[in-house]
């Protein structure tokens, strides 16, 4: 034990073994919690962060007490716990990065890329920006923070409180959230990308047919109204396979399912 976790139950009147546990809870989760979607957005102040941290670990703690190790100095469960956390916050991130590669992607093959982007340090298109708040509300509605606590409570299960699992499962399950996160973008990108498609060609069979004809002043207009006409029939289906995917995740943190 630490002089400073001696202090915290002396003076919180709890046992020592409690206190350790929570400590080590709480880098799990603190770490978690900076990393998942929506509660760990840049938006969201740093005390309300911290305060999420807290309230998650009182939840979690109870529940990983009987597992617990008393012994042993305190540092390298510390990191091994901050580890943890980390990996388990990427993983859903990923489906975040995933809805926003996927309206970049749809951005550029419709010329909408440019359009009302960003001002923050990673500039994204209007769809972007559009897709990304309605998905977290989506996530927020269907219990995003009660399946959480309880992806929380699992990731125990792999990986213990404490303890170091096998490094080379920890890099495939890296690489296999890597994976679906770009496989889940393109599929949601896929009519974008279509359509896009669909256009050039029409546009390079119209040019062909009529060399006079100035098609890129017809064109350019009508591809962004092309765009912003896909963008109001697939978005009602597309949130939808997102928000799937993120359930499944909660469920199955440590799972990678394609």
């Amino acid at each position: 034990m630490t002089p400073l976790m001696d202090d915290l139950a002396r003076l919180s009147g709890l046992s020592l073994d409690l206190v350790r546990t929570a400590f080590l809870v709480f880098a799990r989760v603190g770490a978690a919690i900076a990393l998942v979607p929506g509660l760990g957005e840049a938006t969201i102040p740093a005390r309300v962060r911290l305060a999420l941290a807290l309230a998650y670990s009182t939840v979690v703690t109870p529940c990983v007490m009987p597992q617990a190790s008393q012994d042993g100095p305190v540092t390298l469960p510390l990191l091994a716990e901050t580890a943890a956390g980390l990996v388990l916050g990427f993983g859903f991130r990923m489906l975040v990065a995933a809805l926003q590669i996927a309206a970049s992607i749809a951005a550029q093959s419709t010329s909408l890329a440019q359009m009302t982007a960003g001002v923050g340090p990673e500039p994204q298109p209007a769809i972007g920006q559009l897709w990304t708040a309605a998905g977290l509300a989506l996530a927020m509605m269907a219990g995003l923070h009660v399946r959480l606590a309880v992806a929380m409570i699992a990731s125990y299960g792999f990986w213990p409180i404490g303890g170091v699992p096998d490094l080379a499962q920890v890099a495939q399950l890296g690489l296999g959230q890597i994976s679906r996160g770009f496989s889940l973008a393109l599929s949601l990108a896929m009519p974008f990308v279509i359509g896009g498609f669909l256009y050039n060609l029409s546009i390079a069979i119209i040019n062909r047919a009529m060399p006079q004809l100035m098609v890129s002043m017809i064109g350019a207009p009508a591809l962004a109204w092309l765009g912003l006409l896909l963008l109001l029939l697939v978005t009602p289906v597309l949130l939808p396979l997102w928000q799937s995917a993120l359930v499944g995740s909660l469920a199955n943190p440590f799972t990678v399912t394609p």
